[in-house]
């Protein structure tokens, strides 16, 4: 079997993203590869960022990968947090309640909660890049709820469901989500190679 690298440190899409591309190739971390870089995501576009990880992956490491950038774009928030969404509140890190808390504080003299998530994942095979995207529309809820899932999840509710991503389980949620949407077009591409 085909393998290829996800240029990520993140436990939680590397377990997404294995469970989605089995059987069709082996996903492996950077840590298979003995890689702790501090990767740069500095673009100011979640393509950008994508397109970053890769090349820096394959141009150090010489190997097939793949690398994404996930954004929460919120229509009242003018898009916001966007690219930033890991990031979004002050401070060190990548701090989930953190963001979770201000989003919240930010929406609440907003009547207009919609918002989606949206995935880009940037593929370099055999020296040839690709982009492919996936996106999944939804609403901001009022307040967290579900254990499961990571970042956003708990107050993301998506359309025509009555739950948070954090409430499904993880088939339920990849099922519809931004990420299982792109990780399937990234295998569809992959077949094709």
């Amino acid at each position: 079997m085909k393998s290829i690298v996800f240029a990520t440190n993140n436990a939680h899409k590397l377990a997404e993203a294995r469970a989605i591309l089995a059987g069709m190739v082996e996903v492996k971390s950077l840590a298979d590869i003995d890689c702790h870089d501090d990767i740069p995501e500095t673009a100011p576009t979640l393509e950008g960022n994508a397109l970053m990880k890769a090349r820096w992956i394959n141009e150090r490491y010489g190997v097939d990968c793949f690398a994404d950038d996930t954004g929460l774009e919120v229509d009242s928030l003018g898009g916001a947090p966007g690219v930033r969404s890991a990031r979004y509140a002050p401070g060190a890190g990548h701090d989930s309640a953190a963001n979770m808390k201000l989003l919240l504080e930010n929406l609440l003299d907003k009547k207009d909660r919609s918002a989606r998530f949206r995935t880009v994942v940037a593929v370099i095979t055999d020296g040839v890049e690709a982009t492919v995207e996936g996106k999944c529309e939804g609403i901001i809820t009022k307040e967290p709820s579900g254990m499961s899932g990571f970042g956003y999840d708990p107050v993301f509710q998506p359309e025509g469901e009555i739950r948070t991503f954090a409430e499904m389980s993880e088939a339920e949620k990849n099922a519809i989500s931004h990420r299982g949407e792109a990780m399937r077009r990234l295998a569809e591409y992959l077949d094709r190679m």
